[in-house]
């Protein structure tokens, strides 16, 4: 399996089988990615999360060969056997296991039960078969169609030529859909190999809810020779089962897995778009030093305002009314000196957007808007209420808004990562897959950036290698009992926080203004020693390896460097851009806001994000969520509300 691996990967064994031993003994991801490069050869993170999700699937191939190997221990033959034991898929496996798995009655079994097999032997022989009756001959007919239709050779060549050749075929069915959303895919056809993800997901919405029907189309020429290949039928009675059981069983069967194929391809892509956007989103640049004023519009129930200190704090709460008197702004900004309002992207944004940039105008304050996607959940969630107990639900959504502008990182993993907006068809994926890959990109994230021990919240400290949801509520209380950690060896004092954890997280934590300078670095304390010898010398030789003294001078140098800092910081704006205002050829800031298959939607900062198509950008570019960019309008359509852009 460790070969296999290797081969599939295209990694050495030295580096594949010493990594795989460090995921079996429970060291976690990021933990073996920044601290045990010597072990690993240097892998990156991507690497071994690669590596350990296809040491899941060859471990799972396995244990369901040896189930298979186990069942039919009493029918295996020699050449069965290594059958079973060199597939390398588990299609493969399962194309092997079809004829000998249990079925429900069909109608081939019944012309078994019948006596009927001689009969279909001499069919298949093209031997005499004497008079048998129109039903013993249907009955064993029957019998050859199934066996071809359950032929693994068969069926694997079947599928390869569906699809290398075949075709996906859309029509409209009688489900409603007012507003003509599948309106694209009513008279569809396109080839297998040429549909992207964003198309697949679409036409199985638009097939679950019925308002799509959708066939495999396969040229007779790409089933009719993989078939006469191995049944070779010359007598008109076999070549009349052959045929039944290609139309009737075999591609009825080949359909329904290409199609879930296709499915499992999209929802890896589009789990993996989802990933990426989130990993930017989760990078933007803090804005630190900043008083903010939280702004979530509001029509019918007002602004929500909160003013939160460059510490997160919250200083000041109210409501404004965009219809009433507008003192409220002003009033707030000149007592708690705001030098910064984030404005939710809501209902109401663009007039609250109007109203902020008329009212800071000549002043040095500016203004960003900000995705609000999640804000509502994290207000009614029990975090909330524990972070915010005096506040009102409503009023705790705008302290979520000032706080994003402070620390993305910080405030986002409050957040169930698929209430963020930043997917593609999210409600369609596989949701234990989905959560799995958030999960992942926050752990990456959080670890790659470091965590303050003293200020972090529960729900920023389970995210943390080693650490989880449990033992981050342990560490809050005891912080809350006995106050700041002084340094990280007082983290062996939290009850339940045992060696392994403290050898897991201890370098994703820091302690800033501590007894231990270096606890405010990402040096792991089982190097300590030898960042001091460093300190010293750092010419001299060392019993360290190459990747953890490269580490360590760097950490040295730079001690508890935020990756975050090196990316361009958001766009603060003092001016609104209008609709009015774009005409083609224009030339714009933007921020990403999200990133498809099929391009990118630009946040311009006005009503509507513009579309950046794939085909404006140049081949093999990828924008990231968070990302600015420089953009030209290419068209507008006022009356659909569509901008069309491509970079500058």
């Amino acid at each position: 399996m460790i070969e296999q691996l290797a081969q599939r990967l295209q990694i050495p064994i030295h580096q594949v089988e010493p990594t795989v031993k460090l995921l079996e003994e429970g060291n976690t991801l990021p933990f073996i990615a920044r601290y045990r490069k010597e072990v690993t050869g240097g892998l990156d993170e991507e690497q071994i999360r690669k590596l350990e999700a296809e040491w899941k699937s060859l471990k799972n191939l396995e244990e369901r060969r040896q189930t298979i190997l186990e069942t039919l221990k009493d029918q295996l033959t020699p050449e069965l056997r290594k059958k079973f034991e060199t597939a390398q898929t588990l299609t493969a496996l399962e194309d092997l296991y079809l004829p000998y798995r249990p079925k429900r009655k069909t109608r081939a079994t019944i012309a078994r039960e019948k006596g009927l097999e001689p009969l279909a032997r001499l069919i298949q022989r093209h031997a005499p078969i004497g008079n048998p009756t129109p039903e013993e001959l249907a009955g064993a007919q029957d019998i050859l169609a199934e066996e071809m239709a359950e032929n693994p050779e068969i069926r694997s060549a079947v599928r390869d030529k569906a699809l290398r050749f075949g075709k996906l075929k859309s029509k409209r069915a009688k489900g409603e859909d007012e507003k003509q959303v599948y309106a694209h895919y009513y008279q569809f056809e396109q080839p297998l190999a040429g549909l992207k993800a964003h198309q697949i997901l679409a036409l199985d919405r638009g097939e679950k809810e019925k308002v799509l029907s959708l066939d495999l189309v396969l040229d007779e020429r790409d089933w009719r020779q993989p078939v006469w290949n191995v049944c070779k039928p010359r007598n008109a009675q076999y070549q009349e089962a052959i045929e039944d059981g290609v139309k009737r069983l075999l591609l009825p069967a080949i359909e329904r897995d290409v199609r879930r194929e296709l499915t499992e391809y999209a929802q890896r892509e589009a789990i993996a778009s989802f990933a990426t956007n989130l990993r930017g989103l989760l990078t933007i640049p803090p804005l630190n030093g900043y008083t903010v004023l939280g702004l979530d519009p509001g029509f019918r129930t007002g602004c929500k305002l909160a003013v939160v200190d460059p510490t997160g704090k919250v200083l000041a709460t109210d409501v404004l009314y965009l219809h009433q008197t507008r003192d409220t702004l002003p009033r707030l900004c000149q007592k708690y000196q705001v030098n910064l309002i984030a404005i939710g992207n809501g209902t109401a944004s663009r007039e609250s957007e109007q109203l902020v940039a008329d009212f800071i105008k000549g002043s040095d304050i500016k203004y960003m808007m900000v995705s609000e996607a999640g804000a509502s959940v994290y207000s009614a969630s029990p975090l909330a209420r524990a972070e915010l107990p005096d506040l009102d639900v409503s009023l705790r959504g705008a302290v979520s808004i000032a706080r994003r502008v402070q620390d993305p990182l910080a405030e986002l993993v409050k957040i169930e990562p698929k209430s963020i907006g930043v997917g593609m068809y999210q409600h369609d994926l596989e949701e234990k897959e989905l959560d799995g890959a958030l999960a992942g990109t926050i752990e990456s994230v959080v670890n790659q950036v470091g965590v303050d021990l003293n200020t972090a919240s529960p729900a920023l400290l389970s995210h943390v290698a080693g650490i989880g949801p449990k033992l981050a509520e342990k560490v809050v209380a005891h912080r809350n009992q006995h106050g700041a950690f002084k340094n990280r060896a007082q983290l062996r004092k939290v009850a339940s926080f045992g060696p392994k954890a403290f050898e897991q997280s201890a370098g994703f934590l820091r302690v800033r203004g501590g007894d231990e300078p270096l606890d405010a670095s990402a040096i792991h304390p089982e190097s300590y020693a030898i960042a001091r010898a460093l300190l010293k010398n750092p010419d001299q030789q060392l019993e360290v390896g190459e990747f953890t003294r490269r580490d360590i001078l760097e950490q040295l140098k730079r001690p508890g460097r935020d990756p975050r800092e090196d990316l361009p910081p958001p766009i603060l704006r003092s001016d609104v851009v209008s609709l009015e205002d774009l005409v083609p050829g224009m030339v714009l800031h933007g921020t990403v806001r999200n990133v498809v298959d099929f391009g990118a939607f630009v946040d311009l900062g006005v009503k509507q994000d513009g579309l950046l198509h794939r085909s404006q950008m140049p081949r093999g570019q990828r924008l990231s969520v968070g990302q600015v960019v420089e953009v030209e309008v290419l068209e507008f359509d006022r009356q659909r509300g569509r901008i069309s852009l491509k970079l500058a």
